[in-house]
């Protein structure tokens, strides 16, 4: 997958099941930034926990941290990436601005500004003038009619998944899993050619979600001796084969096995011991199980660059 910050991602939604769900919503994960899409542990400005869809994992949840006069917490963003089933979503735990968190994660989602590469965003330049939450909702007011409507070579199914990015990270920061209205002037608009007056919800996991992602090791991550790679899958199985690569060859393998698979993804993780490992850059990569022997669609990968010292 290669994606760069910042842009949108017109991509091919052959094979896309993301339907929105009109009506409200079940109970949160966890309230410590969980977010509703899968649950694995990592810590971060509170304690991150699962989000607004029965996910299964537990998210570093809104942690603080502080400095002076700014507070952050750590908060679940969600951004689009590449799978043999489409565009999905994928997550990644970010500190922002303990005051406003909603509209910071909003404001790292749309732009794409994730720290893994591979990563991006289906929104394409525009704003929101504020988002909130209260009675039983969120509300996310545009800047400007920008979101109403889809742009050119934006799909139907495409313009469903953006809507679940949204309501994803939102759902994920507030840790409650309740239905978002988009306005425009104060009142209920459409987004990318979507209705909100009703509240939008999030879609099933399984159906919009990147069928594995890695919490941890963070893109980036410096590594020694032995750690704890986790994150989340819905795997053949329960299976998540796990792999260490210096360029293409492969120098260190495992798997973990997630806490179930099928209906929604789950947690995993896996102690991985990288001592005999010289010092330098490496790919750690989570994937998915493939049963086909390599005649299906194959499996989805998802990678983190991190340093062995």
């Amino acid at each position: 997958m290669t994606a760069p910050r910042s842009r949108f991602l017109a991509l091919s939604f052959a094979g896309l099941v993301g339907s929105l769900v009109l009506a409200g919503c079940g109970d949160d994960p966890e309230p410590t930034a969980s977010d509703p899409g899968g649950s694995d542990s990592s810590s971060a400005a509170g304690s991150p926990t699962p989000e607004p869809s029965t996910e299964p994992s537990v998210e570093p949840s809104p942690s603080e941290t502080e400095s002076s006069s700014t507070e952050t917490v750590t908060v679940p963003v969600y951004f689009s990436g590449d799978t043999p089933q489409g565009p999905r979503l994928f997550r990644e735990f970010r500190k922002v601005r303990a005051d406003n968190p909603l509209a910071e994660a909003a404001a790292l989602m749309a732009a794409g500004d994730a720290q893994d590469p591979d990563y991006g965003t289906l929104f394409p330049a525009g704003g929101f003038a504020s988002i909130s939450y209260g009675d039983g909702g969120f509300v996310v007011e545009l800047a400007d009619d920008t979101y109403t409507t889809a742009p050119s070579g934006m799909t139907q199914q495409a313009a469903r998944l953006a809507a679940q990015q949204l309501i994803y990270t939102l759902q994920g920061v507030q840790q409650k899993r309740d239905p978002v209205t988009v306005e425009l002037d104060g009142q209920p608009t459409t987004l990318f050619g979507i209705d909100t007056a009703g509240g939008l919800t999030e879609a099933p996991q399984i159906d919009v979600l990147g069928l594995v992602s890695v919490t941890s090791p963070e893109e980036g991550a410096t590594v020694s001796g032995k750690f704890t790679a986790s994150g989340v899958a819905s795997s053949f199985e329960a299976t998540v084969p796990w792999r260490i690569r210096q360029g293409e060859k492969v120098v260190l393998e495992g798997f973990a096995t997630a806490e179930g698979w099928m209906d929604k993804l789950y947690p995993w993780q896996s102690e991985v011991d990288v001592s005999r490992l010289a010092p330098g850059e490496y790919t750690f990569e989570a994937s998915t199980d493939d049963p086909s022997g390599g005649e299906g669609s194959g499996p989805t990968v998802d990678t983190k660059t991190i340093t062995v010292k």
